[in-house]
């Protein structure tokens, strides 16, 4: 899946910290840097959300280091940051439920932790940070497609950790001169996302229960939008990111999706079809905290990062069942 590079330059030359990076999009951008010879991968986790498993292609490598520590705690995010040259950010607490539930985790984890990272790295004279920020952080804007300029007010403790990344990110930048970029990311699934738990994400949920021939429950009508990102769009544009050569990197942000969006009825009906069932969704109440519709304008990122999401959301979930089979 990313046996063609994203990136132009040589990074066998090059040590990379990926926070995070026993999670989802972590260890994809990992499995991405060592097929194409990063010198040194180091990763922090401390598991709570990511898997051991996720790595354990790397685990025995000698140009690998998995620190499992927390962003949370200064001292781990020093460590991880020596001889350090990138930092891909993509530590945090996800999900809005768990945000209303248990809004200071999200902070500790989503704001304080980010802040840590960034001192970390600027202590180390990381040459640049690229850094997971959420759609979520356009709130109650009607406005579609998001541009990155115009923002509604957030919906959710975890929208605003995120919102609070993007100061944070343009403060240090402009304060310290660090290089730093944010992406907002829209709804990334793939492979390695995890199926279980309270807090799981609408597709490996649905996934889940439709190979069972059980049920998806949706919230609300399931008539809400999502401009649904397949993961190797979201290690393109981390890595185009990361490299990108005359742009603004004082804390600009980049909305990183596909530019189209389906219902979660279309979704639930395409992965009918893929799987071969006929079993029916059943509805539940709307959550608190999200969002009706979201569809982005990728321009931004199109122009300045020549960015190109290549897998559109069909061929992505047919590459998500065929990981669903492996576990």
């Amino acid at each position: 899946m990313y046996t063609n590079p994203f990136h132009s330059i040589n990074i066998s030359d090059k040590t990379f910290l990926v926070t995070g990076g026993a999670g989802f999009i972590g260890s994809n951008i990992v499995e991405y840097l060592f097929l194409h010879h990063a010198k040194k991968v180091i990763v922090l986790d401390n598991l709570s959300t990511g898997f051991i498993e996720n790595l354990q292609p790397f685990l025995s490598r000698a140009d690998f280091n998995f620190i499992n520590g927390d962003i949370c705690n200064i001292d781990d995010c020093n460590k991880a940051c020596q001889g350090v040259d990138y930092v891909f950010h993509q530590a945090a607490l996800g999900s809005v439920p768990r945000s209303i539930k248990n809004p200071i985790a999200t902070h500790n984890v989503n704001a304080t932790g980010f802040l840590n990272v960034l001192l970390a790295a600027r202590d180390a004279n990381v040459k640049r940070v690229v850094y997971a920020s959420s759609s979520s952080v356009y709130g109650d804007s009607k406005i579609l497609p998001k541009v990155e300029h115009q923002l509604g007010k957030q919906l959710s403790p975890y929208a605003v950790s995120k919102m609070t990344n993007e100061l944070y990110g343009e403060i240090f930048a402009k304060t310290y001169s660090m290089e730093i970029i944010g992406l907002r990311y829209f709804n990334i699934f793939g492979p390695r996302q995890n199926p279980q738990g309270e807090y799981a994400a609408a597709i490996p949920l649905f996934i889940s229960a439709l190979r069972q021939n059980q049920a998806p429950a949706l919230n609300g009508d399931g008539e809400q939008t999502r401009d649904f990102t397949f993961v190797a769009n979201a290690v393109q544009a981390n890595v185009k990111a990361m490299f990108a050569e005359n742009i603004n990197t004082k804390g600009d942000v980049f909305n990183i999706a596909v530019g189209e969006r389906i219902s979660l009825n279309q979704l639930v009906q395409v992965l009918k079809e893929l799987i071969g069932t006929t079993v029916e969704p059943t509805y539940r109440d709307e959550r608190p905290g999200d969002i009706r519709d979201s569809l982005a304008d990728i321009t931004k990122a199109q122009t300045i990062l020549n960015y190109q999401p290549q897998i559109k959301i069909k061929e992505g979930l047919k590459y998500t069942l065929e990981w669903f089979k492996k576990i």
